[in-house]
């Protein structure tokens, strides 16, 4: 989840699915090596060429990597299925899938006799899956954690929390006013981003995309709460992004905070910086907390050129193979999507073992509401933004989004 970007350009798809049906490739159908070539599009940089080099030797195709900035790639996608010039190989933030789907943009990945890794955790189908067919699959996956500075921790006496009562009495510990240091730190933004980030408090504690106002619910907002009412989190969070928080985090203006794991490379670049994660605790001991998957699918885009769908099928195929997720996970920082190889990371790399614990019981954020979940999204945010903010209670401010949750 680098990027909060389920876009309302999505509003459009009802009238694209009815002009998908004879879409073809903008791409030419060789190259000048006489190989098939694939067009391949994502929101990546160039550090993910040579994974696609890889995959498109063992596929025997040559490959033309197009890199779109993140913001942009959904309206991309929507104007290359209108004017039919889909790419041959698609990656799409998970969430995006059923979307992209339901338009008709997307072939089902068993039309080429492909399906899900039987090692990937389960999230991994269900984010990829539209009406029971599968459209995408994720070779490498993500989630958050909780982020903890060893130093400061150690200071104040506190070992990582894993219960909500420990997290709370820690974060007090841990907040130092006259430094300006605050106990924890989270992205309380008015985004989907920060709906990614309130999820493992509203689901863990039963709260529910179709019931937003429910006792569980209310409970993990009110915690949110607490942790602002304390002075242990900074009531700037309703502005701060994932980045920013990291950014408090490296200046060592929060000892605690939530994150993902693509938040690695500027950590270890911090000098002196001691940290270490554990998944973010539950309400009891006794519990695993249910986090949001974070990663991206690969897709075959519907381009009317079946020769080439066909290759693009086994391109996707080749990423989601045990051997290139570890390959990606090394490039990425995320986590392989099959569980052994997962481990295997875990065990040579401490740094992502919270992480690896975690996915294992994340859950699609489409599992329940499918091309409607970008409506909860938004109110699930906005009653985080009025019960922070004062506007209203966490019950009424959740009681609120429920009724706009339509």
């Amino acid at each position: 989840m680098k990027k909060s970007r389920i876009t309302a350009t999505i509003a459009g798809v009802a009238a694209l699915a009815l002009g998908l049906g004879a879409c073809s490739s903008g791409s030419g159908t060789t190259s000048s090596s006489g190989k098939q070539s694939l067009t391949v599009e994502d929101y990546y940089t160039k550090t993910y060429d040579p994974i696609y080099q890889d995959c498109a030797g063992q596929v025997g195709v040559d490959v033309n990597p197009v890199h779109i900035a993140g913001a942009a790639l959904i309206a991309k996608v929507l104007q290359q299925a209108s004017s039919k010039t889909l790419p041959d190989v698609l990656m799409l933030d998970n969430p995006d899938v059923q979307q992209i789907a339901q338009t008709g943009a997307l072939a089902p990945l068993s039309d080429f006799g492909v399906s899900a890794p039987a090692g990937d955790v389960p999230a991994v189908v269900q984010a990829g899956t539209y009406q029971g067919k599968l459209y995408g699959i994720a070779p490498v996956i993500n989630s958050i954690a909780l982020f903890y500075n060893e130093d400061m921790l150690k200071a104040a006496g506190v070992t990582p929390p894993k219960t909500w009562d420990e997290l709370r009495a820690d974060a007090k510990k841990l907040t130092n006013p006259s430094k300006g240091v605050y106990g924890f730190a989270m992205s309380n933004i008015n985004t989907y981003e920060g709906t990614w980030q309130f999820l493992p408090f509203f689901w863990t504690s039963g709260g529910d995309e179709k019931n937003i106002d429910s006792q569980g619910a209310t409970q993990a907002l009110q915690f949110v709460v607490d942790l602002q009412n304390d002075g242990s989190m900074s009531k700037s969070s309703v502005t701060w992004a994932q980045a920013d928080v990291n950014n408090q985090f490296i200046a060592r203006k929060a000892a605690m905070m939530i994150n993902g794991p693509w938040q690695l490379p500027a950590l270890n670049a911090t000098k002196g910086l001691k940290f270490a994660s554990v998944p973010i605790p539950t309400p009891t001991s006794s519990q695993k907390v249910v986090a949001p998957l974070g990663g991206e699918t690969f897709n075959v885009p519907q381009t009317g050129n079946k020769t080439k769908m066909s290759l693009a099928a086994k391109f996707v195929a080749c990423l989601n193979t045990p051997a290139m997720q570890l390959k990606i996970s090394k490039v990425s920082g995320n986590v392989p999507a099959d569980e052994a190889t997962a481990a295997t990371v875990a065990q040579s790399d401490p740094q992502v073992k919270s992480f690896v614990e975690t996915v294992k019981t994340a859950r699609a954020r489409t599992a329940e509401l499918g091309p409607k979940w970008p409506t909860a999204a938004t109110s699930i945010y906005t009653a985080v933004q009025l019960a922070l903010t004062g506007k209203a209670s966490p019950a009424a401010a959740l009681q609120q989004g429920q009724a706009s949750n339509h």
